[in-house]
């Protein structure tokens, strides 16, 4: 496995995700999903296993991340659109930090 540096804005992101007023909507949440997975590269999405047929949520899951994935985004765009998801999250739903 290869260790993918996390820049320190992406690191606060991650924190402040955490600390949103309100809840994201689902399609905010799989693309929040998709971009982490995505920028933290842990594991890799060809080391993933696809989920079972009856796991609608890890199929959302891995659906979206596979979208990313397959646009070929790198770890480094999708740790930038990461911190401006998040920026615009918390200037939508509020911040407790």
């Amino acid at each position: 496995m290869t260790f993918t540096p996390k820049t320190p804005a992406f690191e606060k992101a991650i924190k402040d995700s955490r600390n949103l007023k309100a809840k994201p909507d689902n399609d905010e949440l799989l693309e929040l999903y998709a971009l982490f997975k995505q920028g933290s590269q842990d594991p890799p999405f060809a080391e993933t296993t696809k989920p079972g047929m009856f796991d609608l949520t890890g199929k959302a899951k891995y659906n979206a991340w596979q979208k990313v994935a397959d646009e070929g985004m790198t770890y480094q765009q999708a740790q930038e659109k990461y911190v401006k998801l998040v920026n615009s999250l918390k200037e939508k739903y509020g911040f407790d930090g």
